[in-house]
């Protein structure tokens, strides 16, 4: 009998147990946010934070004699294509900082070049408006992951940088190969 009821007391719930186990839940719940919390940082590409809001991206830009398609999102670009950069800046009230609002823009190639960026509509008619530019890969140029930047200088002359995902084979990068030739109109 003296075993039997020693059974029962092991059966029987504690209040030990439910602190237990709302201690290892908080605890899971702790590590969880905190990693959390650190991929959201690693999400924040702008310094200094918060004074401005960037998104955009890089696709083909259409030349003369090159067959498309174009404006279609890519990373690796040849020798000869372009690169076109579509650059969305907000205000941290979420309105648009455009020409009036930003002194300038402009993209930093790992390399060191510096390419300016304008601020106008996009489209035929124009549907939207954003900062972009293009640029033409010289055919000299080498090869491999080629990072960037863009660097908005506000009209008081400080500046913010924004720095997209920065793993090399996500970054702009120049392969080897030709652009590919539109067919001869006949």
């Amino acid at each position: 009998m003296y075993s039997v009821a020693r059974f029962k007391i092991a059966l029987k719930p504690t209040k030990v147990r439910p602190m237990k186990a709302h201690a290892v839940s908080a605890l899971a719940f702790s590590i969880a946010l905190a990693a959390l919390a650190g991929s959201a940082d690693a999400q924040i590409r702008t310094t200094p934070t918060g004074k401005l809001f960037f998104e955009g991206d890089i696709v083909r830009h259409a030349l003369m004699g090159q067959q498309g398609p174009f404006c279609v999102l890519q990373n690796q670009f040849t020798r000869g294509e372009a690169v076109a950069w579509r650059i969305r800046i907000q205000k941290p009230d979420g309105t648009v900082a455009d020409k009036d609002y930003l002194k300038s823009v402009e993209v930093q190639l790992g390399n060191g070049t510096k390419l300016p960026a304008r601020f106008g509509g996009h489209g035929m008619p124009p549907t939207d408006v954003f900062w972009s530019l293009f640029w033409s890969i010289p055919t000299d140029f080498p090869t491999g992951s080629l990072g960037y930047k863009v660097v908005a200088t506000m009209n008081d002359g400080s500046t913010v940088e924004w720095q997209p995902f920065t793993r090399d084979t996500t970054q702009l990068m120049v392969v080897p190969g030709a652009a590919p030739l539109a067919p001869p109109k006949g």
